[in-house]
């Protein structure tokens, strides 16, 4: 009976030489280390942006106050021009400002969220899995920035309604983009970090709204640093909420600027923010 001889294999399967079958034997080694990281920041980003989808209205509400600021605030100061701003109307001046002010309210309590998912039983959940902890907060963190950047965008079309000298140049509004995620994301870690701390909401709470309205009047939101006294001139340049107020106007109105300094500060808040609140995160699970 004529035919090939039983069992001999074909003779693709023969040239791929020793260890042909070992792909069907052993699974691929795990991705570790650095080159998984991206990946699980990413998965947690888009887990935390889901939740718009179920419910905007946080989006709607927050735009609310940015926008009494410029209405209100703004314009009653650029009327009666009680403070010095380099020549440019007050509201133009006011509006990066808001801007950063408006990232910060969101991110500040972010902690409340996370306090949340350890009550619900969803924070251990999460710290069982492989995903490091920095992965955690790095997700949660820049999530928050994005929520940030669409609070952003909403501010800058009230701002150019209102008349606000703003540049529409691509390059720089993706450097706005940046400025205000990091922002956000180094006030998200801080509000975790002091939910590991303090462990309850209504601590927490307490400590968001004690800290809030320093960090805004101590910075170069609604003035410029030359005209604080000097302690709070002090004060003022240990603030990273000044640093991202500074990248923005000058990005937006192209006032003089220190964009290297500036992102350099927020970058570097930013990493130390996500690792004291990746510090804290077993604390506060337990």
């Amino acid at each position: 009976m004529s035919g090939a001889p039983g069992g001999r294999r074909p003779a693709s399967a023969e040239a791929t030489g020793p260890g042909r079958f070992d792909l069907l034997l052993v699974p691929p080694r795990p991705r570790t280390g650095w080159r998984v990281l991206p990946a699980r920041v990413l998965a947690m980003c888009l887990v935390e942006l889901q939740k718009l989808r179920h419910d905007r209205t946080e989006l709607y509400t927050r735009a609310i106050q940015p926008a009494l600021w410029l209405l209100i605030f703004g314009e009653t100061f650029t009327h009666i021009k009680a403070i010095p701003t380099g020549g440019i109307p007050y509201i133009d001046f006011l509006a990066p400002g808001i801007i950063a002010q408006s990232a910060m309210f969101i991110a500040i309590f972010y902690g409340i969220m996370i306090i949340w998912e350890r009550d619900a039983g969803i924070l251990t959940k999460l710290l069982v899995t492989p995903t490091p902890r920095s992965a955690l907060v790095s997700g949660k963190a820049f999530a928050s920035g994005v929520k940030a950047l669409i609070q952003a965008a909403v501010v800058i079309l009230i701002a150019a309604a209102l008349g606000v000298g703003l540049t529409w140049n691509p390059l720089k509004l993706l450097g706005v983009a940046v400025a205000v995620i990091l922002g956000s994301a180094f006030f998200s870690c801080l509000s975790i970090t002091i939910a590991g701390i303090v462990l309850t909401r209504d601590r927490l709470m307490g400590i968001g709204q004690a800290i809030t309205m320093p960090l805004f009047f101590a910075s170069n939101a609604l003035y410029p640093v030359a005209i604080m006294p000097g302690w709070l001139q002090v004060v003022s340049k240990l603030n990273p909420l000044s640093y991202q107020v500074d990248a923005l106007r000058g990005l937006l109105l192209g006032t003089p600027s220190h964009l290297l300094l500036d992102f350099g500060v927020l970058a570097f808040a930013a990493l130390v923010g996500i690792t004291a609140a990746s510090s804290l995160l077993g604390r506060l699970a337990r």
